[in-house]
């Protein structure tokens, strides 16, 4: 099949870093200023359609043609820019990036051809992103500029013509990543979810905006008070300033403050040192630093002239495990709800009465919070119907590992909070129940099945919150000691698959699981199958002694916190939750597939939920969403999946 290489380079009006690929293109001002394509290994081509160039018909043809794989580094942005004005049909598309997301490389085009190392001829231009500030943006009007708002070609032509360079450079750089990457191909199920999930994101979900504006008046009217009274308590001309604050704070509390983080205002308010005033103030900055209103500001920035807004999620944004990222509105990190009055408190807002919702729910940034989920609505005449996996990683992790009495708790009743305890405090199950002395052992089960299933240990019950559910820090050896011993195969699956990592990388050995997952490697990279057929790329595995000369694995990738390309250890546990997150995605792709299949609109999903809009009286129903996404993989059989929901008019977390 002949493969057409294109890139794109567009002018318009939206900020699409704020409002998304969709609005960005719907702007009425939006245009395309180059074309540039290669078709296989021939040369690059470039259409300077400003300057009234025009793309040949047989290229136009061409992006219809089944016949000829269109491909492009973000084939999403490509796509949708091309889809306003020629036929071209999605399944055609491929996404270069993506692609090298799943080879286990990570970020942009740029970032992507250093980890490659590819030579300098073939890179992206460093100078891009300035050139693109300057042509693909609006400009301030000045007396220098003559007061445009806008640069054009004449008004830079030597910029223009090296803007012309770096379009045809991208295509160079795209095609020699995807050449690169032509040894470790895309399986076509995983084309196929690309396509569903381009259709989910060009679909897009309503916002109820009434809501959303009557949110951002009540989030002002609430900051405009409490920066007042901070300025009353402090004397500060901006209270809103951390270092103006953290001094005020040091100085009247008579005590050294590193930062004024969530975590850090929380510890200060819990101590018996800072006196009322100082207590008073952290409180108001707890308030103000609430990031609800940073959702609803989002929300508005990217909603489309018909009341949706598109492009919340991320394809493969989950570097190691493949799984959705969220985009835009963050869709991946909502607040949940607990407060009762749902329909109650979003009338308020929508009325913008703060006084009521003092009255009723007292911290009104936190009713804000929890509100957020509630913006998002089905269209008229439909209901959302919400389907959720129960405890998937849980489930998953018991069926690679063949646990079977976690396996027959996930096959009948279900609590595995309290079965973990019973396990691990012989204890039987039926004396775990509220009123009765043994429920107390439940906490110990819920934390320990929260951190301990991917070789955690103390620390990781700290950090998972033991200590302020009450548990005592002496006690937290016994409770790990206690999980392991009654999780066996578990604690054999993570050193299995350490074992297996460590063979595969020092001799190239390929091994399989019982479960099925296997190890083999090529010059770069050491690759996990999946059950799925899907496999995880850890890029230029190697080993490195540590102090007790212990082979430990080191792999390239994307550091979370620096950004920068590294390299990253790992160990069993860490592979193993890779595994299972990976599979779990695995799952809810199935069972998204399968919805699609049977006429199911899904709007969007989160984590392991698909939130879907059904027609009020029509046929399908949340009923039998749970039954089609409790159907097990082919690929998985014996996985006991269970989920739950509920239908409802609007989003919300039950």
């Amino acid at each position: 099949m002949k493969t057409l290489s294109i890139d794109l380079e567009t002018y318009s009006s939206v900020k699409i870093q704020k409002s998304g690929l969709y609005r960005y293109v719907q702007s009425p001002d939006f245009e395309i200023l180059l074309f540039s394509w290669k078709y296989d290994d021939g040369p690059v081509q470039i259409a300077d359609l400003l300057q009234g160039e025009r793309i040949p018909y047989s290229v136009i043809l061409d992006l219809g043609n089944p016949d000829v794989k269109k491909t492009a580094f973000h084939a999403a942005f490509e796509y949708y820019c091309l889809s306003r004005y020629f036929a071209t049909s999605l399944d055609q598309w491929h996404c270069s990036m993506v692609h090298a997301w799943y080879c286990g490389y990570a970020g942009g085009l740029d970032a992507v051809g250093k980890a490659l190392d590819l030579p300098e001829d073939r890179r992206k231009m460093a100078e891009g992103k300035a050139l693109i500030r300057y042509f693909c943006t609006p400009c301030a009007p000045t007396k220098r500029n003559g007061g445009r708002r806008r640069n054009l070609p004449e008004h830079s032509p030597e910029k223009w013509e090296l803007f012309k360079e770096y379009c045809r450079q991208d295509v160079v750089t795209e095609r020699e990543i995807e050449r690169r990457l032509e040894c470790c191909p895309i399986p076509e199920q995983e084309h196929r979810l690309w396509v569903l999930d381009q259709k989910i994101n060009m679909g897009g979900v309503a916002l109820d905006m009434e809501f959303v504006n009557g949110a951002l008046a009540v989030s002002d009217h609430m900051t405009d008070a409490l920066s007042e009274q901070a300025r009353e308590i402090t004397g500060l001309d901006n209270p809103n300033s951390v270092a103006q604050l953290k001094q005020w704070v040091q100085d009247n509390a008579d005590l050294e403050v590193e930062s004024l983080d969530k975590q850090t205002v929380a510890e200060l308010l819990e101590a018996d040192g800072p006196n009322p005033d100082v207590k008073k103030m952290l409180k108001i900055r707890q308030e103000l630093s609430k990031t609800s209103v940073k959702k609803y500001e989002a929300m508005k920035a990217a909603v489309c002239d018909d009341g949706r807004v598109r492009g919340l999620l991320q394809f493969y944004g989950g570097q190691r495990t493949g799984r959705w990222a969220g985009r835009l509105v963050q869709i991946q990190n909502l607040p949940r709800n607990y407060i009762e009055s749902l329909d109650t408190a979003r009338e308020l807002v929508k009325k913008q009465k703060v006084e009521a919702l003092k009255t009723i729910y007292g911290n009104v940034p936190d009713t804000l919070s929890q509100l957020i989920r509630t913006a998002f609505v089905p269209r008229e005449g439909h209901r959302f119907a919400v389907a959720d996996f129960s405890a998937i990683e849980a489930r998953v992790l018991a069926w690679l590992a063949g646990e079977e009495w976690r396996l027959e708790v996930f096959r009948t009743h279900g609590r595995i909070y309290e079965a973990s305890a019973s396990a691990m405090f012989g204890v039987p199950v039926e004396k775990i129940c509220k009123g009765n002395p043994e429920y107390a052992l439940r906490a110990k089960g819920k934390i320990a099945e929260l951190a301990l299933g991917y070789q955690g240990a103390a620390g990781a019950l700290v950090q998972m919150g033991a200590l302020r559910m009450g548990l005592k820090e002496e006690d937290l050896p016994d409770i790990v000691r206690r999980w392991r011993a009654s999780n066996r195969r578990i604690q054999d699956f993570w050193y299995a698959v350490e074992r297996y990592a460590l063979d595969c990388i020092e001799t190239g050995a390929a091994a399989v699981l019982p479960c099925g997952v296997s190890f083999c490697r090529d010059a770069g990279r050491m690759m996990v199958q999946l059950p799925s057929g899907r496999r995880l790329s850890y890029v230029e595995p190697r080993l490195i002694p540590d102090e007790r000369n212990r082979k430990r694995i080191y792999y390239m990738g994307m550091d979370q916190k620096s950004h920068k390309w590294r390299m990253l250890p790992t160990y069993g546990g860490k592979l193993t939750e890779n595994i299972v997150q990976a599979v779990a995605r695995d799952c809810l792709a199935n069972a998204m597939t399968v919805l699609e299949s049977c006429g199911y609109r899904i709007c969007f999903h989160i984590h392991d939920e698909v939130v879907l809009e059904i027609l009020e009286g029509g046929e399908q129903s949340q009923e039998d969403a749970v039954r089609l996404m409790c159907q097990a993989p082919s690929w998985a059989p014996g996985l006991p999946l269970n989920a739950d929901g509920f239908e409802g008019d609007y989003y919300k977390k039950e």
